[in-house]
């Protein structure tokens, strides 16, 4: 008995050792590509194949990330882009998230509203944002608002589909036995939406974080969108390509910590 129960855990084993062995193969395979280019790229700079006033070097950005932490800015830009996106993704995707589940309780009104959130969607945020700036000043407040509306209409949308997208027969089990509205949005339309909802927050990441950039653009003091802007103005390309570099690495960051919670939260999801 004791050799059956054995070899059922190893096999239960043998799948996701091959998942963790091919991630860190695929994960080995990216970071080698990425190290030959950015060599490939130094010495193409270095020995003038390409212009590197043009195109800058990883050279040069290594010095714009010194310099930057020698004068005090790079990590309070850093920081201040980080807040603004983080509170703009969990306001506008928070609101948007409750009010398209909620709507479930009244369907009539929902295909009204999410028609409202496509319209949204679809205008550029871009141009929202001299008027949030108008709004609510040029501080932090203008940006944590365009990043949460950047956010809000796609929450929304998608929470409306996963709401609307439950079992049908899981929904006519739950009524079979009279089980109250409420209830069967506790127990069934919320868990059901939950898979949707983290591949929602995935995608708002970097709506958020454009949001914040975009403001920052317009008109602020701080921030990696400001200092992109003031060195692109100065076509000091190296800070230019260091600010993108780390807008790059905040979003794979918090990409994670939204995996990670997911991985969590939704322990009944099939790992592939």
């Amino acid at each position: 008995m004791s050799d059956a129960v054995i070899s059922a855990g190893a096999a239960r084993q043998r799948p996701r050792a091959k998942r963790l062995k091919s991630r860190a193969a695929t994960g080995t395979v990216v970071t080698l590509i990425m190290v030959a280019l950015v060599v490939f790229w130094q010495v193409a700079a270095g020995h003038a194949w390409i212009n590197g006033q043009l195109f800058g070097s990883p050279l040069g950005i290594y010095k714009a990330a010194d310099i930057g932490l020698t004068q005090g800015t790079l990590v309070p830009d850093t920081l201040t882009t980080l807040i603004e996106t983080v509170l703009g993704l969990v306001i506008g995707s928070g609101l948007g998230i409750a009010l398209g589940l909620l709507l479930w309780f009244v369907p009539r009104v929902a295909g009204v509203t999410e028609g409202f959130a496509v319209i949204l969607n679809s205008i550029p945020k871009i141009a929202l944002g001299p008027l949030i700036v108008i709004w609510f000043g040029s501080d932090m407040t203008s940006k944590v608002w365009l990043a949460g509306i950047s956010t809000f209409a796609v929450a929304m949308i998608s929470s409306c589909a996963a709401a609307r997208e439950v079992d049908i027969d899981l929904l006519n089990l739950f009524r079979s036995f009279n089980a109250k509205p409420g209830m069967i949005f506790r127990k069934l339309i919320v868990p059901g939406a939950l898979p949707w909802i983290f591949s929602t927050l995935r995608v708002n990441i970097g709506f958020a974080l454009i949001g914040a950039v975009v403001g920052e653009y317009i008109a602020s003091q701080s921030g990696l969108g400001h200092a992109v802007f003031v060195a692109g103005s100065l076509f000091d390309l190296n800070t230019v390509w260091l600010g993108i570099i780390i807008l790059t690495l905040m979003a794979t960051l918090l990409s994670w910590i939204v995996q990670l919670a997911e991985n969590r939260i939704i322990s009944w999801k099939t790992k592939r």
